[in-house]
């Protein structure tokens, strides 16, 4: 009796086999990971209530203060980064929590500035 489920294996067979689905743009690619792709850490949606730097830089200015009502896109303070003043904005409605920096400190990116609750 012929067992016709089972099917030879060769090196091309285990590859395809190996091969995940990859979605760019809306197109899809069958292609293979490697350990730092597979290892990452996966994205998540950041905190809209916590304003942290993208860019080194200085606190020229704190335009609020803890306790003040915000609205989105009102002012909260300005970031001098490579001799260019940037204005942070609020990203949602709420009242300050706290704010972690003061005038004059230099932050590096990825620091928690200011708190929204």
């Amino acid at each position: 009796m012929n067992d016709m489920t089972s099917k030879k294996t060769t090196p091309e067979t285990e590859a395809k086999a190996d091969l995940k689905k990859l979605t760019v743009q809306g197109d899809t690619y069958l292609t293979t990971y490697n350990k730092k792709y597979e290892n990452r850490r996966k994205w998540s949606k950041p905190d809209e209530k916590k304003v942290i730097s993208i860019i080194p830089g200085t606190i020229r200015q704190l335009l609020v203060k803890e306790g003040d009502r915000v609205s989105q896109s009102d002012k909260l303070m300005v970031l001098e980064a490579m001799k260019m003043m940037n204005t942070i904005y609020s990203p949602v409605e709420g009242k300050i929590k706290s704010i972690l920096v003061n005038e004059g400190d230099c932050v590096p990116k990825g620091t928690l500035l200011i708190e929204i609750e």
